[in-house]
This record gives C-alpha cells, structure tokens and sequence, in this order.
C-alpha cells in the first residue's frame, strides 16, 4: 500500500480518546453551566467530589484532592510541608520540566539524581550519594509506569529523616507487592494530563494517609480559584478538534501538524506546557482547582482503567515477543507494571533519523521524552538547575530512546507496522 494512503499511528496527541469520549465533551461544551463545581444545588452533581471519592475508593487512601493539573498538585505538597527557601529536592534526571518547576516555584533547589538504565527510574546508589544536609524531600518517578524498587528508597529515606513524595503521572493502575502506587510516600500525584494513563486533557489528584498533611493541602486547594471558562472551553475544545480534524489530516501531507500549531497560536487549543514552564516560570492558569466539566471527563475514563492496562500488557507482550532478537534494550518485565508507552534503547543508532523516516512511513514517535534529561527538549536546563554531566546515564537514555505506543486506539495491525519498520 502506498504511504500515502496509510492511517497514521500516534505515541501521543490524546492517545486514550475514544469515541464516547469526544462526544461527551462535545455535550459539555454546549453546557456552560456545568465548567465549575456547583456547589449548591438540587438538581446538579459536583462531579469533582465525585471524582474524589472514586479515586479514593480505588486506592484505598485517608484523602485525596483534586487540581487542574498534577503539577498543581505538587506545589500544594511541597507548600504545605514544613520546609525553609532552599531546602533540597531530590529527583531523578530524565523527567518532565512539570515535575522540577513546582520545586522552583517553592523556592526549594532540585538536585538531580541519575537513572538506572534498566529501569529508567532513579538510581538508589547515585542518590545516597547526592544527600547533603539540607535535602529534606525524594520525588520518586515511577517511569512509563514501572514502580521504582520502593523498599530499597523507604529504607534510604527513613535512615536520612527524609520525606517521600511518589510521582505517579505514568503509573496509575501499577502496584508495588500488590500494593496500588501512590500510597507508599507521605503523599503522592497523579495527572490526568492529555497523554495519561487516563485523560481529561488537564486535571491532577493529590493522595495521602496524613491527617494533618490533607488538610494543609485541603486548605493550599480552598485558596486556588477555579480556571476561566475560556480555559475549560480550550480543554474540551481539544479532544474533539484532534480526533476529528488534526489526526485525519495527517493523511494529506502531514497538514493536521500545521493545524495544531494554528490552534494553539490563535489560542483556540492550550498547549500540554506552556511555554513559560520551559523557562522554570509559573503560568496563570496553575495552581487552579478541579473544574467540574473535566472532572466529568476524568471519571468516565477511570472507569475504563482496568481495561486500558490490559491493553497496554498486550500490546507490550507483542514487543516483547517481536523485537527481543534484535539488540534494542527493551523495557523491564514486572507483572505488576503497567506500560503507558513502551520505550526502546536504540544504542548506536541516530534516533532523529530513524524517526524522520518512521514519519515518512505515518509513525509519529516523537513524543518529547528524549534528547534531554529534562524534557521536552527545548526546556532551558540550566533554568531547571541541571548542571551538565551530573547525570550520565539519563543523559545518555535520552539521546537513545524512542518510545512505543501502547494506548487503547492502537490495534495489533498497527503494532505489527510499527515491528516491521524496526526489524526490516
């Protein structure tokens, strides 16, 4: 079949969305009304408590509260913990600008921990070794949804006095000794972002079984306003445009890329990061609460979790099985992992060429995790206080990786062209 005529295959661009899903955005954006929590009516549910209680129920925590983002509510853990300007953060390299800007937002300094190669997730040997006095926090990245090695960094944080913060925006689902993710630290986050376990293109949860921890956070959540309705327009907005107009034309000569970048200059779409947090400043729209219409969209994709992950095992069983003989690092295998995007090692190769010609084949693998340790690869890092050098083997994982879809909208005859361009 000639290229032209291929449907194109997508790592990213709301992978999760399917049809019954633009469609209830599509209701919502004709009911204004039902943008924000309402908190005093008869006929009206406040779908953001509902939200709440679901995911706490499914986790098994004291408390949870809800934000327009996971970042948002990162900040709120690290504003409600009793720490001094400067203190330290630890977190590993090879992480999203979302995860280290709440900790310059708090005045607080990241120190960056490398990775292990094998696992993409920090290295329990390189972060003894970064501990200083003044480091009073680990965040810990459970990577593409493999859970770190928990015991071994329970056991580090509770010889150093440190306090533990899980980040599960690539884990939702994943447990640890059959225990779920996310409730191990002090307190953990979730997104809800648009390329997540589950979407509502914007929208974070904060978890923790600390009584006096939820209602500083509690209150840190009573302060925050509600986004505009202009900004909840644009999140509705997005699913819809780019499963019915932005993906199809991508068909004719790549078009849809020109028309998201249309969208997102004329401000009709929001971009997943601003261009301000690339620069380690702070958008207007962060920290907000929960608005109502996308905690609407959050709940009816969590009741298709279960059914997400088990497409998602699949989908890797069949990388697994196909790409094992050709000497790739392929992910770890935890049966108790999940696998938001399945990530290769391609060492050796030129992973910008290979994409480009993966393009020219409709595979868009080029979702932002790579080329930097901190990612997407246009963020300022010395604005995120990445100091070069520090961290080589995330350095390294970043200009080797490319990553696989997993989502939902990938079907085993798109996985069988993906293994075919890699093995041909």
């Amino acid at each position: 079949m000639s290229n032209r005529f291929l449907k194109p295959i997508f790592v990213s661009l709301s992978p999760n969305t399917q049809k019954d899903d633009i469609l209830l955005a599509l209701k919502l954006i004709f009911q204004p009304w039902r943008y924000k929590t309402v908190q005093k009516s008869a006929i009206a549910k406040n779908w953001t408590n509902l939200l709440e209680e679901e995911f706490k129920e499914y986790l098994e925590v004291k408390h949870v509260i809800s934000f327009n983002s996971g970042r948002s509510g990162f900040l709120a853990i690290l504003e409600s913990l009793d720490l001094k300007e400067g203190d330290e953060v630890l977190l590993q390299a090879f992480t999203c600008n979302a995860a280290v800007n709440p900790i310059l937002w708090s005045i607080l300094k990241p120190v960056f921990v490398d990775i292990d190669e094998k696992t993409l997730n920090i290295d329990p040997e390189d972060l003894e070794r970064k501990i200083t006095p003044r480091s009073k926090v680990v965040l810990v990245q459970h990577t593409f949804g493999l859970p770190v090695d928990l015991d071994r960094i329970l056991e580090i944080c509770q010889r150093h006095d440190l306090i533990l913060i899980e980040d599960c925006a690539h884990s939702l689902g994943a447990t640890y000794k059959s225990k779920k993710i996310g409730t191990f630290g002090k307190a953990a986050f979730f997104s809800f972002g648009r390329d997540k376990v589950i979407s509502s293109i914007y929208g974070g949860m904060v978890t923790t079984n600390d009584d006096d921890l939820a209602k500083k956070i509690q209150d840190f959540q009573e302060k925050c306003n509600f986004p505009s309705r202009f900004w909840i327009f644009q999140q509705l907005l997005h699913p819809i445009l780019t499963n019915l107009l932005i993906i199809p034309l991508y068909s004719f000569f790549e078009l849809g890329r020109w028309v998201l970048i249309f969208f997102q200059k004329t401000k009709v779409l929001s971009k997943a990061v601003h261009k301000k947090e690339k620069k380690g400043e702070r958008p207007a729209y962060l920290p907000k609460k929960m608005p109502n219409a996308l905690a609407i969209l959050a709940l009816h994709q969590l009741k298709k979790l279960e059914r997400f992950i088990s497409h998602q095992r699949e989908i890797a069983r069949i990388y697994d099985e196909n790409l094992k003989d050709f000497g790739f690092l392929l992910p770890k295998k935890d049966p108790e992992r999940i696998y938001l995007k399945y990530p290769i090692l391609m060492k050796g190769y030129d992973t910008d060429k290979i994409l480009r010609k993966a393009r020219r084949k409709k595979i868009f693998l080029n979702d932002g995790w790579r080329k930097t340790p901190i990612v997407p690869p246009d963020t300022d890092q010395a604005k995120m206080g990445y100091i070069p050098g520090s961290c080589p083997v995330a350095e390294r994982v970043a200009k080797n990786i490319l990553n696989l879809p997993t989502h939902i909208n990938i079907s085993k005859r798109e996985v069988e062209r993906i293994i075919k361009f890699f093995v041909a």
